[in-house]
């Protein structure tokens, strides 16, 4: 090959060089190379071209090359050529070296710039060793900070954990594999834990969640568990999680949240059960599977020594099961465990066999709850409102449920310190209202016990007043022999309402008995005295007597004056108002009082009432009434003293009223 082939090289994209003799003096170069290296003067050693700062000694292998005739190839080798500056940067060459002989023997250089590839896979490795830095880093805190830490296979099986969660489970290694650990989570976590866990890997996506271990020494905390899948090529190829214990900042979002909720629950309602129902709803499930309330009536004031009489006004269950009737009364001696827990004003706590409590700790029906539920445990809980012991709360749990801890106790404690302020205004209430219901009974007289006809009264007090009302009933017998029964209501639910309604009795009263009149005229006379003792109120009223015009047979002589009207009912179940003798409300100025005389069958009951019985906001009041005759109707057979508590029991009452009710019952046979 001569020069002029050589000049092929020229426009080339590589660099080509041609070195001669033992010295390598360069005797050609294309344009490529004069640009990468510079442009050399002929006959100049490539070493100087080069010069010293080479990485490799480049002319020992042209020494070899020139000497062997066997090719060489470097592969991205750093170069500087000479009298490059120290801010220039190396550049990379890869190079091929091949002997080359025409007049004398020399070296082809054959050369390609990769300084950019270089660079490129320089920034590679730095990246990768960086996410391997930063991974480490990752890990090292993991392990340093996290009580757990564990890792699993693609579908979720633990492979190895940090040996934490052996200190803490007393599992062992071969036991906590695979899904072994979920044996020592509660059994109430189990299947939820599986079943979030699934999901999770089945979405491949973090898992965040709590649930309860059993450590070392056999107590349940919660722990809070996060997860999150190792994937490569889009795959997951592991799960790295952590574990940590979370059981105090447990305790304390339940103590807010508890908190809250019983002040929430409370602050709506006003009555003192109603109170105590809302904060044992709280309770249950969560600090207790069982609770009642036991309230004291006299709230307290008690002789010292004395028996101790006690309410349940309140009780829940949880789910399943069945809860204590919410309203019970039970006596305890003096020398009681339960009146020792009231005199100390402290918690007491017991545990015990299941389904086998102190028998003298507790009320019998309490206790016989207890013994029915299995119950393994219990808290009497004295509450104190302002300074007294106004009511003692019952907190049970049952079967595998450890007892109640001092953390627990102390937040049940803290529950109803909360609501103190609301527990107060219903004990005020409360006081009240019952300062109310015996001044009322008082002013309502006892019916008359005959030996023929029957008479039970019933007086209920509305749940939302404190004050006496206007209901009241009466009956006594005249000098003729008739029994007179009476039923009404006066305007109003105050001290007011309850004067006009005594005035209003009595002079009934005098009225019936100082002229034997008929009911309509008693009527008559008593709304024209109205206007000058009560020239302001306005009331309703039934007035009826009870006759037997001859042996074995009974009537009704009866007017009514805007009340609802009388109920009659058969023995055999029929029932009916009696709307024949019906007038306008007293109080208003009519002159005429119409009465009426009804035939009473053997065994029948006529039932006297006051609109708190039938009456709703929401309603028609002939809707009440169609109600109060069916179920009169069904207990028609029963005692009167059944008939009349069952209708208190199942008829829908909306508490916003006081109810009065009196009924007669004739003999079931006549003579």
């Amino acid at each position: 090959m001569g020069w002029l082939a050589l000049e092929a090289f020229d426009p080339a994209p590589v660099a080509v060089a041609l070195t001669i003799g033992p010295d390598h003096r360069l005797v050609y170069t294309n344009l490529a190379y004069r640009a990468f290296v510079g442009d050399r003067p002929l006959g100049e050693p490539i070493g100087e071209a080069f010069g010293a700062a080479a990485k490799q000694d480049y002319g020992e292998l042209f020494d070899r090359v020139l000497a062997t005739g066997e090719p060489v190839s470097l592969v991205a080798a750093p170069v500087k050529p000479a009298g490059a500056g120290a801010e220039d940067r190396e550049r990379y060459f890869s190079f091929s070296l091949s002997r080359f002989t025409h007049e004398r023997p020399g070296v082809l250089v054959v050369a390609v710039d990769v300084t950019e590839q270089v660079a490129a896979v320089e920034r590679a490795d730095r990246a990768t060793e960086e996410q391997r830095r930063s991974r480490r880093r990752l890990e090292s805190l993991v392990w340093i900070n996290a009580q757990v830490v564990w890792v699993t296979d693609a579908d979720g099986h633990v492979t190895e954990s940090s040996g934490g969660w052996e200190r803490i489970t007393g599992q062992s290694r071969e036991e906590f594999l695979g899904d072994g650990w979920m044996r020592v989570l509660h059994p109430d976590d189990r299947e939820p834990t599986s079943r979030s866990w699934g999901e999770t890997r089945r979405l491949a996506r973090p898992w965040h969640y709590v649930y309860r271990v059993r450590t070392q020494e056999g107590e349940y905390r919660h722990f809070e568990v996060r997860a999150a899948p190792v994937i490569e090529d889009g795959a997951v190829i592991e799960w790295i999680g952590t574990c940590f214990d979370v059981e105090r900042e447990w305790r304390e979002r339940q103590r807010r949240e508890l908190l809250d909720r019983a002040a929430a629950a409370a602050a709506e309602r006003t009555a003192l059960s109603d109170v105590f129902a809302a904060l044992v709803g709280v309770l249950v499930p969560a600090l207790a599977d069982g609770c009642g309330v036991h309230l004291l009536p006299d709230l307290g004031a008690r002789p010292a020594g004395a028996p101790i009489t006690v309410r349940r006004v309140a009780t829940a269950a949880s789910g399943g099961l069945p809860r204590q009737p919410p309203t019970g009364e039970e006596r305890f001696a003096p020398d009681s465990g339960f009146a020792r827990a009231l005199e100390r004003r402290r918690p007491l706590q017991r545990t015990f066999p299941a389904g086998r409590p102190p028998a003298d700790l507790l009320p019998k029906s309490t206790t016989a709850w207890l013994t029915k539920a299995g119950a393994t445990s219990v808290v009497l809980m004295p509450v104190v409102v302002d300074g007294a012991v106004a009511a003692m709360v019952t907190a049970a749990r049952l079967g595998d449920r450890d007892p109640m801890s001092p953390e627990d106790v102390d937040l049940m404690r803290q529950i109803f310190e909360h609501t103190h302020d609301v527990l107060s205004g219903a004990v005020r209430f409360h006081r009240t209202q019952q300062v109310a219901l015996a001044l009322q009974h008082g002013l309502l007289a006892e019916p008359p016990e005959l030996d023929d006809l029957r008479i039970v009264a019933r007086y209920l007090a509305s749940p939302a007043a404190a004050e006496v009302g206007g209901d009241w009933y009466d009956s006594f017998v005249l000098p003729d022999g008739a029994t007179v029964v009476a039923i009404g209501d006066v305007a109003g639910h105050d001290l007011a309402a309850a004067v006009d309604m005594s005035r209003l009795r009595n002079m009934l009263r005098v009225l019936t008995a100082d002229r034997l009149a008929p009911p309509g005229e008693i009527l008559r006379r008593l709304n024209s005295a109205m206007e000058t003792v009560a020239p302001d109120a306005t009331a309703t009223c039934v007035l009826a007597r009870v006759e037997e015009p001859e042996p074995g047979r009974w009537q009704l002589n009866y007017a009514v004056a805007g009340h609802p009207p009388p109920l009659l009912l058969t023995s055999d179940g029929d029932g009916r108002f009696l709307e024949e003798a019906a007038n306008p409300l007293l109080g208003l100025p009519f002159e005429t009082f119409h009465s009426s005389t009804e035939p009473l069958p053997p065994g029948s009951t006529l039932l006297l009432y006051t609109d708190g019985l039938v009456e709703h906001p929401s309603e028609h009041l002939d809707r009440g009434l169609s109600r109060l005759r069916r179920r009169a109707c069904t207990l028609a057979h029963r005692p009167l003293e059944h008939l009349c508590d069952a209708l208190l029991d199942v008829l829908p009452i909306n508490g916003a009223d006081d109810i009065a009710m009196i009924a007669v019952r004739t003999p079931a046979t006549g003579t």
